[in-house]
């Protein structure tokens, strides 16, 4: 799993499931709308590519990569608090045929960087 510094998180190499963090999650609190691009979306890397509103805020979800978007996920459009519940699980948000090397951390960066966000 690798993580980004907008709390996205990937696995995979060609085609990549794509989440948000428990961390993101959390500060998100809870979530009731998701929306996701449609399959045949390109997207660029760092650009938003869906939204997530929550009792709190509305969020942009960033593209972890350059891609195209080939699947959604419609149980977390019908159920959103599968993000909250399960953000690393049934929470996952899309998949991304990559195209570019993604700009992204490692398990210890991300912790790094959260600890940081956090103090």
């Amino acid at each position: 799993m690798r993580f980004t510094k907008d709390h996205e998180w990937l696995t995979g190499d060609e085609i990549a499931t794509v989440g948000i963090t428990a961390f993101a999650a959390d500060a998100l609190g809870d979530v009731v709308f998701v929306e996701l691009p449609e399959p045949g979306t390109v997207v660029t890397a760092g650009d938003p590519s869906g939204e997530i509103e929550s009792t709190k805020s509305v969020s942009e979800i960033y593209a972890p990569a350059d891609g195209e978007i080939v699947e959604i996920n419609p149980a977390v459009v019908d159920d959103p608090a599968l993000i909250n519940s399960d953000p690393f699980g049934a929470g996952w948000l899309y998949k991304l045929r990559v195209t570019g090397t993604p700009d992204t951390l490692d398990e210890a960066a991300y912790q790094a960087l959260i600890a940081g966000a956090s103090a």
